[in-house]
């Protein structure tokens, strides 16, 4: 599925992308909300999104490639974007992203890319992981500041030794979904535990 607000682009990727005979274009938005409701409806394997969907922010296509992975994790959200800086790269894997490449990639980038989060791997062109390298060296300080409001609640619940099953219980959420709330978590804190996710979440004052 196509996640783009300018058509021309979208006809573009459409009549590229349709001369593989392994790829079939589903279904395409031009907005958030508009995405929601074609995913919803269209049941994509991939969704390739771009991060500016409109003139009032670079960065709506974050909010919606978190709600995408929440709403319908079976959806793999391949960002293609002109955007290209680590924090953005982190934010976007942060938020559920399995790829991110840049508009100016070839089309057998592109399709390697698209095929690989298919199969569930991670896809990255060189720039995409060069900056993705250097936003890793941030201090966890600096990662816990990107906690959304549902990963607090989700670490108030691992303080207190929830299973993500009893997470996802308490949140009304599945526990597919839980448990990818608590990999963010530990993704943003730079730890590998829950445990240490705790830890390190008390000392920071985040919970």
């Amino acid at each position: 599925m196509l996640v783009d607000d300018h058509a021309i682009l979208r006809q573009g990727l459409r009549s590229i992308l349709e001369r593989e005979p392994d790829l079939r274009i589903v279904g395409e938005a031009s907005s958030a909300s508009e995405a929601l409701a074609v995913v919803a409806h269209c049941r994509p394997r991939v969704v390739l999104l771009d991060l500016k969907l409109s003139s009032a922010s670079d960065t709506e296509g974050l909010d919606l490639c978190a709600r995408l992975r929440e709403e319908h994790p079976q959806a793999a959200v391949l960002v293609l974007t002109t955007f290209l800086d680590e924090q953005l790269v982190l934010k976007a894997v942060r938020a559920g992203a399995q790829g991110y490449v840049v508009k100016d990639v070839d089309t057998s980038g592109l399709v390697r890319a698209i095929r690989d989060v298919s199969r569930g791997e991670s896809a990255f062109d060189a720039c995409s992981a060069a900056a993705m390298v250097r936003g890793l060296s941030a201090p966890p300080q600096q990662r816990a500041e990107d906690l959304t409001d549902r990963e607090r609640e989700v670490l108030q619940m691992l303080a207190r030794g929830l299973s993500n099953k009893d997470i996802g219980a308490q949140l009304f959420i599945s526990e597919a979904t839980a448990k990818f709330h608590v990999g963010n978590i530990l993704r943003k804190l730079g730890v590998s535990r829950r445990a240490e996710a705790v830890y390190e979440a008390s000392k920071l004052g985040v919970i």
